[in-house]
Order: C-alpha cells, then sequence, then structure tokens
C-alpha cells in the first residue's frame, strides 16, 4: 500500500497548468504501472493473474481521483473532436445493413436482442470512470456482435464480418463523448492491457471503426456519387427492405415477384444512366473534334504557308526556245563535194 500512498500524493491535480499536467499524468502513470507489475513479479513473486487484478484495483483508485481533470479537459480539442463525429453519424442515419454487407439477420428475435444489448453496451461506455471499464463496455459490445453473427450464419463470425458489424452498431448507437473516451482510454489505460488480450483487439477494431466512418464515401457503401450526396442532403432515403414493409403472412412468391421488381427497375436506372453517359462521352468527343479543327484552322490562317514559284521556267532539252539556253548551237552538217 506504500506506492498507492504514495501515487495519491503525487497525482494531486493542478488547476492553472491542466495541459502541461495532463501530459505529465499520461507518461507518470505509464511508469508508474510498469514499475508497479515488475515489482510485483520480481521482487514479491506474486502470480501473473494475482498481479493483473492488483493492477486493476491500482487503476481504478487513481483514475476515479483523476477522472474529473483529465477526462476531455478543456486544454484539448477532445470536444471539438466528439461534436464532429457526432454530427457525422447522424447524418449517416440512413445507412443499412446491406450497404455495409452486414451478415446480421434482425428478423431473428435472438439476434435483434442481441444488436439492442451491443448497442446499450457501447453507449453505457461513457457512464465508466475507469479505462478498464470503458473497454469492458467495448468488449461486451464486441461479443453480443459475434453471437448475432453466429446465430445468423450458424457458424463461427470471422474478423472480416465484426468489423462491418461493429460500424454499423456504432452507426445505430451514436455513442455520447466518442472521441473522449477513445482518447480517455489511449492515454489512461494500463498499456499491457491494450496491447494483448481480446480488450486490446476489439479496442482497435473501434479505432478503426471510427476511422471509416470519418471518411465513408459514395465508394465505400457502391453507390453513385449523386445518390450517396442526396442520401447526405435528405432529398432522399435508401428503400426499405423487405422486411419493414411485409408482414409476416404474405406469400412468399409475392414477395420474391416485388423483389425481382426492384431488380428491375435498379437495372433499367442503371441502363438510362449508362446510355446519359455514353452521350455525354459522344458529345465530348465531337466538342473535342471541333476544338482541335478549329485550333488548327487559326494557327493556319495566322501563319499561312507561302509557296514561293521560281522567276524563271525551266527550258526542257526539246524546247524550240533556246533563247536563254546556254548551250552551244547544234551542229550542222557539213556538205563536202566528191
Amino acid at each position: 500500500m506504500m506506492c498507492i500512498s504514495n501515487a495519491k500524493s503525487s497525482w494531486r491535480p493542478c488547476t492553472t497548468r491542466r495541459s502541461p499536467i495532463l501530459k505529465n499524468y499520461q507518461n507518470l502513470l505509464r511508469i508508474f504501472y510498469q514499475n508497479t507489475a515488475d515489482k510485483l513479479q520480481m521482487y514479491w513473486k506474486v502470480p501473473p493473474n494475482k498481479v493483473e487484478e492488483a493492477m486493476d484495483q491500482i487503476e481504478k483508485f487513481i483514475m476515479t481521483r483523476l477522472y474529473k481533470h483529465v477526462f476531455c479537459p478543456e486544454t484539448t480539442d477532445d470536444e471539438k473532436k466528439d461534436l464532429a463525429v457526432q454530427k457525422r453519424i447522424r447524418a449517416l442515419h440512413w445507412v443499412t445493413l446491406q450497404m455495409l454487407c452486414v451478415p446480421v439477420n434482425e428478423d431473428i428475435p435472438e439476434v435483434s436482442d442481441m444488436v439492442v444489448k451491443a448497442i446499450t453496451d457501447i453507449i453505457e461506455m461513457d457512464s465508466k470512470r475507469i479505462p478498464r471499464d470503458k473497454l469492458a463496455c467495448i468488449t461486451g459490445c464486441s461479443k453480443q456482435i459475434f453471437n448475432a453473427i453466429r446465430i445468423t450464419k450458424n457458424e463461427p463470425a470471422s474478423a472480416d464480418d465484426f468489423l462491418p458489424t461493429l460500424i454499423y452498431i456504432v452507426l445505430k448507437a451514436n455513442p455520447p463523448r466518442l472521441q473522449s473516451n477513445i482518447q480517455y482510454i489511449t492515454r489512461f489505460c494500463n498499456p499491457s492491457r491494450l496491447m494483448t488480450g481480446e480488450d486490446g483487439y476489439y479496442f482497435t477494431n473501434l479505432c478503426c471503426a471510427i476511422a471509416f466512418i470519418e471518411k465513408l464515401d459514395a465508394q465505400s457503401l457502391n453507390l453513385s456519387e449523386e445518390e450517396f450526396s442526396r442520401y447526405m442532403s435528405g432529398q432522399a432515403s435508401p428503400k426499405k427492405h423487405d422486411s419493414d414493409i411485409w408482414d409476416a403472412d404474405t406469400c412468399p412468391g409475392v414477395k420474391q415477384m416485388h423483389r425481382n421488381l426492384d431488380l428491375l427497375s435498379q437495372l433499367s436506372e442503371r441502363q438510362e444512366r449508362i446510355v446519359t453517359e455514353a452521350k455525354k462521352l459522344e458529345k465530348d468527343l465531337i466538342d473535342w473534334t471541333d476544338d482541335v479543327t478549329r485550333e488548327v484552322q487559326h494557327i493556319v490562317e495566322k501563319y499561312p504557308l507561302n509557296i514561293k514559284s521560281s522567276t524563271q521556267a525551266l527550258a526542257s532539252i526539246d524546247s524550240e526556245n533556246v533563247e536563254d539556253d546556254r548551250l552551244p548551237p547544234p551542229l550542222q552538217p557539213q556538205v563536202y563535194a566528191g
């Protein structure tokens, strides 16, 4: 308990210089966690599982007292990032399971309950004070996601299935102060917990999900730029899934027929889009040809090609005009008397 008592006196927050103190807390905590864990293992020969339990209690003791001073401090831009992410998620409220290729069927009651629990866990993260407890909320949310995927696919979930589903859960939940919680965990959680184990794995995936949401565009969702812009501006919204518009006792054949009609409608829209783009390309080619022709004509007019003719006509060797011919006169036949 000596280390804890000393720590309590050393971690007394300062209200005048919060920015340097915040950084100082972060560095000192990492050194303190590492030294304490090393001493427990090397000097007192404490088993690894007991060391982990002791470190959890130490973290709880320290961070409970420091929480109000180091969580989302005024000297950082954490709050600004929170508002930006929250606004971004609100603008993406229209994103569906199908767009993200999420392998979860919410029509299954058990799966739907797991989705709700996952959303609840990620929202509850903001109510926790200790980094370990916040990580536990992320881990609980992730486990609910894995179970929902497993029940839907009737097989173990893969990492490729997990990340899109986590992105969907974050979009549905829109957790409060998301960036502040991420920064708080990164700054003050025991480093060994973040670098190893399932907590660190799930936390890394959450960071990846947030980064994806911040950079999400039309290509990410297999949409055209026009559709993406209309959805983001609220001018249009994606069509609802069959489960939202059909009753449970509706004939499967009718559902399939309407699905086929929707597919035909989508194909027709794509064909019209292709024809429009082809006509635009044809017009661009014609305009380009005309531009090149005009440019060439302009150059020819500006720099005309003058062909100079010879001042003297070329004399033919058989020509009767020998006025200017410098050749000697032809020989005349001589007649000799016999």
